[in-house]
């Protein structure tokens, strides 16, 4: 469908029937997220197969349960998240409901990525549904396998009043992001999150930008080097090295580099055997681009330095694990997030000169750190900024959904998972409820102000330090209790008509 005006402007019309804010159409359309993971498993994995030669474990733990539970999450606290939250009062207030309900925004655009692509589409849509949403999906063209089944499924699955599917490339991303949306979810690169961030500036639409960046990875002298080395390898190659969050490069102190090093040639044949050509645990680069783009990299290192890997293979798109150890910040590896099974070593002097070097460049999305010295750890947490941390393992945070998963500076802006999705696309509308009666007590705040009106409000209003506010207890405690006796007796009673006029008098 090319003709995104109209397509928008009958979601748009959808959603402001209020279809898509009761509850049991988003529980339906939640359970028709479930019912689709259930039925279609095999297809999901096959398609992935297809685009990334992924093996079936990553398909199924990194992708098909991370939606299924996502959805189900959603489904068991849908009406705890949404219940209207209330929220502290303040003394004038004692008597007025003051709480936040939880708004859908209207039509929002999710845009996928390929190097997960049924995780990476489906996850922002749960929350988006949950929040009450219209959606207008775009899938990763760079995938086109899973792409298609995504666009087959959904239409099957969910309502496509409410729920559309938009395939392409530039073209029609672009003519997409020409529209007007409530909400533009991006997950990708940061050279596209500043073309999505500048589109959306023309009608201010608020987006959230999952972009990516070099994640370090410090490796302390204290750590057990075996298992830093079997996380590491992990975190860095599963997906052939496509991952946003992977540790793209590691400092560590010179003295312990060639220890590390072996012990991640452990891990690696450990893993992958041998040849991990032949290996069905080791999956490909997506495309000839990429691949080039990744070779590249390899080729600029000196040969000395590839301590591990180096094959390439441009019929099947196969890149080996690579390890280049004595790696220096100038090499075209530290110059671009590598994206690909490849991975430096920086030697530093110790972690304050790490701590340096991560403080120079951009913000990361993840930022790991190997030891077992708490002053060490408290040191990159307190000194550091990245989007997440984690502390003795890799990429591990991102599959805890009471954790935000999101990056800052470079690295984007805004984060989901779990209630953050919902959050993520909801208005947060505070509400303040008054009743009309008991008028005569709003004659304080009216004109014609008096200092005697002033002094009153400002003794009753005014906040400070904690060890202060005893000495407004009595006050404040004895006006909550004329208000609320006010409210269950009446307006008759001397002692109160008294206080009502000589407030009135005041004046």
């Amino acid at each position: 469908m090319d003709n995104y005006q109209q397509l928008i402007t009958d979601l748009r019309r959808t959603f402001g029937t209020g279809k898509t804010r009761s509850l049991s159409w988003r529980r339906s359309q939640l359970e028709g997220i479930v019912k689709m993971v259930d039925e279609n498993r095999d297809e999901i994995v096959a398609a992935m197969k297809e685009d990334l030669s992924k093996p079936k474990s990553e398909t199924i733990l990194m992708e098909v349960i991370q939606v299924r539970n996502d959805a189900i999450q959603h489904l068991n606290n849908l009406d705890k998240w949404l219940e209207r939250e209330k929220i502290s009062k303040s003394i004038e207030l004692i008597m007025d409901n003051v709480y936040i309900q939880r708004d859908p925004l209207g039509v929002v655009l999710i845009m996928g990525a390929w190097n997960y692509p049924f995780q990476l589409a489906l996850m922002p849509a749960v929350g988006a549904i949950a929040a009450g949403n219209c959606v207008v999906l775009k899938p990763s063209e760079v995938s086109p396998a899973t792409a298609f089944v995504v666009e087959k499924l959904c239409r099957k699955y969910l309502d496509n009043d409410t729920f559309q599917i938009v395939q392409g490339g530039v073209t029609e991303t672009t003519a997409l992001l020409s529209e007007r949306f409530d909400m533009i979810f991006y997950t990708g690169s940061t050279s596209v999150g500043r073309i999505v961030a500048t589109a959306a500036a023309k009608h201010l639409t608020p987006v959230i930008l999952e972009l990516g960046g070099k994640s370090p990875c410090y490796v302390c002298p204290s750590s057990d080097l075996n298992i830093s080395a079997r996380r590491i390898v992990w975190g860095r190659f599963c997906n052939t090295g496509q991952t946003c969050i992977a540790p793209d490069y590691i400092l560590c102190p010179s003295e312990i580099q060639p220890e590390l090093v072996r012990q991640l040639k452990k891990a690696l044949v450990a893993f992958f055997g041998d040849d991990p050509q032949h290996c069905e645990s080791f999956g490909r680069i997506v495309n000839k681009r990429n691949f080039d783009r990744i070779k590249r990299l390899i080729d600029d290192a000196p040969s000395d330095k590839i301590v591990v890997g180096g094959k390439t293979d441009v019929e099947s798109r196969f890149i080996a694990p690579t390890i280049i150890q004595n790696a220096t910040a100038d090499m075209l590896c530290m110059q671009e997030e590598i994206f690909g099974p490849v991975l430096p070593i920086l030697t530093v002097k110790d972690e304050d000169a790490a701590i340096d070097f991560i403080n120079s460049r951009e913000k990361p999305l993840a930022l790991y750190v190997f030891t077992k010295k708490s002053s060490i750890k408290e040191k990159f947490l307190n000194q550091t900024s990245s989007g997440s941390t984690c502390v003795n393992d890799t990429i591990m945070q991102a599959g805890i959904s009471g954790l935000p998963f999101g990056g800052v500076g470079e690295s984007g802006c805004g984060a989901y998972h779990g209630k953050f999705t919902l959050e993520t696309f909801c208005h947060r509308k505070g509400v303040l409820e008054k009743k009309q009666g008991m008028e005569k007590l709003n004659d304080i705040r009216y004109p014609p102000y008096t200092d005697k009106k002033l002094k009153f409000l400002e003794r009753l209003m005014a906040k400070g330090p904690s060890r202060r506010q005893f000495g407004l207890f009595l006050p404040i405690m004895l006006f909550s209790v004329i208000i609320g006796f006010i409210l269950k007796v009446g307006w008759q009673i001397p002692p109160l008509n008294y206080i009502l006029k000589f407030i009135s008098n005041k004046r």
